[in-house]
């Protein structure tokens, strides 16, 4: 048994630094222009400064290991994403996808806690884009945090519903998310149902298909094509799309291909926004080392739980007290408690339409 730990070790220790020699030979790449693949990819990505904007009053950063980072899909219709999209460029832009994602402090198992942006929430004072004061309001839309004041008051929203210090952050946009999938090769997808969304653009018979980088990005966006047109049912295509995506990155063996490393790290680090602290490719390759134990079975994913607000029969806010629960569960690095995983809604794609 000893001996098997210690080949089961030995072989661990020889892939990370099969994957950190990738990684330095990739830095090098260009012969005499030594760095130059550093600072290309360092220059892509784009980052917000959230520590100096938020100051200290915060909830305090964990102690025992465990972190959390938001990640954020928006839906800015700028530049290459009003193509992909459709919609007004109008300059304005909402996180459209939402995930709070708290890593365990052995950073073995992820947590992954979808907020529905239609969650009426009270949002804090924020400043605002253009550097305006955004007054605190009490009875808002969640991805209105986004549009009001950006990333800074995207996080300070979430760590008032959620009382968790969100350590990182990550936003991805409609463009390199697409971008992304392609550069992997695309994504592989299985419905129980056919799947026909004007609005998305998405049309799937019933059974597995291979998806390129614009369909994924529908079938992530995708409502109105699939069970009862509700954003519960796009988050469950949304957490299927992310389980998805960690099986096809798996199966790449990245490692051992420097060239498809290097460009799936150029579409990565082109697609991102993050906090400072996470702004160079140092620091992602550091935080993907630290997840790389954690897989498809090794995350637990869930939408927060609601109910159907009094206010408004289109809005949602938080079911307590189930969803204090979940915080509470998360705040103390513990397994999603079992009154909210068995009241999870069902994945649109994966039930069959009931008969009549």
């Amino acid at each position: 048994m000893a001996e098997h730990r210690r080949k089961t070790l030995s072989r661990r220790i020889r892939l990370r630094r099969t994957i950190v020699c990738a990684v330095a030979g990739l830095l090098v790449l260009g012969g005499g222009a030594a760095g130059y693949a550093y600072w290309k990819l360092n220059g892509n990505i784009k980052s917000v400064d959230i520590n100096a904007q938020l100051g200290t009053a915060r909830p305090p950063a964990s102690t025992n290991g465990s972190f959390n980072v938001l990640v954020l899909g928006s839906d800015s219709r700028q530049g290459k994403n009003g193509d992909l999209a459709g919609g007004d460029a109008d300059g304005t832009a909402r996180s459209d996808t939402a995930m709070v994602v708290h890593v365990n402090q052995a950073h073995t198992q992820a947590e992954v806690v979808s907020i529905p942006r239609d969650t009426l929430v009270a949002r804090p004072a924020c400043t605002a884009v253009g550097g305006k004061a955004a007054p605190a309001a009490r009875s808002v839309m969640f991805n209105t945090a986004y549009e009001v004041g950006g990333p800074a008051c995207a996080v300070k929203t979430t760590e008032q519903l959620t009382g968790l210090r969100m350590d990182h952050y990550v936003e991805v946009d409609f463009a390199g998310f697409a971008s992304f999938i392609d550069a992997i090769n695309g994504v592989t997808v299985t419905t129980a149902v056919a799947i026909d969304d004007k609005d998305s653009g998405l049309h799937l018979g019933a059974g597995t298909h291979r998806l390129n980088g614009d369909q994924a990005l529908a079938f992530v966006r995708t409502r109105h094509g699939v069970g009862d047109g509700s954003d519960l049912g796009r988050i469950e295509l949304q957490k299927q799309m992310v389980k998805s995506i960690l099986t096809q990155v798996k199966s790449l063996g990245l490692a051992a291909n420097p060239a498809r490393l290097w460009s799936v790290g150029d579409k990565l680090t082109k697609s991102i926004t993050t906090d400072s602290e996470l702004a160079s490719v140092s620091a992602l390759v550091g935080l993907a080392n630290t997840l790389e134990p954690i897989g498809p079975d090794n995350l637990s994913m869930v939408t927060l739980p609601v109910v159907t607000a009094p206010s408004d029969p289109n809005r949602v806010i938080p079911a307590e007290p189930r969803a204090a629960e979940l915080w509470k569960a998360l705040a103390a690095d513990r397994a999603v408690p079992e009154s909210v995983l068995s009241t999870q809604p069902t994945n649109p794609a994966q039930a069959p339409a009931s008969k009549a």
